[in-house]
């Protein structure tokens, strides 16, 4: 009996779920959020020749191969409503690069979230370890390769547009519920790759599916009218088509469909860190 007792499993802490248990969870952990981080980031270009560069390298190369496919082969051009300031593979470049950015910061986090829990197996065996933290470092992490683009982007659209308008400080009103929509689903994709480990096999796919149906290389109005609205539905559409409308044409994004991608990507916060908290107790008897 008193054997059993010593090997017996602490009981687990009752793990808060409110929207308030998670705010104050993401205040109390800022500093192990930021030092993770940012050794996440250097870890992964640790002993590379170009280090750091690569976050820039990365979205340029994929750039140019898409501008090559689409504006060279297929002789895209940028029809809608706005009109890109500059006409040829520049400007197609421009437009496209804006919506790619926002897009490579949701899939980095869409697709890393299935591996957090399962590459560090030695937190989970710690009872005092915040695991909900391990997301919003990915994604913490992800941003940062997101900022370095967009400074290559400025770059390359003060060249060819001549400036940038004032309306582009408007972004982090664009950038703010891609990020609280994304975090959410990286605490459920967290704790489903710990039940389901072809989860990680599944996001790779659905990322891909939505890089084609998001009007990163297209506007939405391009689209014919029966599938518009059901692709305006996609929140991704919505924030990428704001993106673009502050940081290239000057125009206000509109506010009552980005109101609701604020309102949607705070309850899907919720939602996520509700659904891990829930769902993190079996994680050690999972691994």
């Amino acid at each position: 009996m008193h054997g059993a007792a010593r090997h017996a499993h602490p009981a687990m802490p009752a793990f808060d779920t409110s929207p308030a248990g998670m705010l104050r969870a993401l205040v109390a952990h800022r500093r192990l959020i930021w030092q993770l981080a940012r050794r996440d980031v250097q870890g992964r270009y640790r002993g590379s020749i170009l280090g750091l560069a690569w976050s820039l390298v990365t979205p340029l190369l994929l750039l140019a191969v898409y501008t090559f496919v689409f504006a060279v082969v297929f002789g895209a051009r940028w029809a809608g409503p706005g009109q890109v300031p500059a006409g040829g593979h520049a400007g197609f470049a421009v437009i496209a690069f804006a919506g790619l950015v926002l897009f490579n910061l949701f899939a980095e986090g869409f697709n890393r979230a299935p591996g957090l829990i399962l590459g560090n197996v030695n937190f989970v065996k710690r009872v005092v370890f915040p695991l909900e933290v391990l997301p919003v470092v990915a994604l913490l992490a992800a941003l940062f390769h997101v900022c370095v683009a967009l400074l290559a982007w400025a770059a390359l659209a003060i060249f060819v547009l001549h400036g940038l308008p004032a309306t582009a400080l408007l972004l982090p009103l664009v950038l703010a519920p891609l990020l609280l929509g994304t975090l959410g689903l990286m605490w459920v994709l967290a704790s489903l790759g710990v039940y389901a480990r072809d989860i990680g096999q599944v996001t790779g796919i659905v990322a891909t599916v939505l890089l084609f149906l998001s009007p990163i290389f297209y506007p939405l109005a391009a689209v014919p009218e029966p599938y518009r609205t059901l692709m305006a539905v996609n929140p991704l559409s919505v924030l990428v088509e704001a993106a673009r409308a502050v940081l290239i044409f000057g125009n206000a994004p509109d506010w009552i469909a980005l109101a609701w991608c604020w309102i949607g990507g705070f309850a899907l916060a919720c939602a996520g860190w509700w659904w891990f908290q829930k769902t993190r107790a079996g994680f050690a008897d999972v691994l």
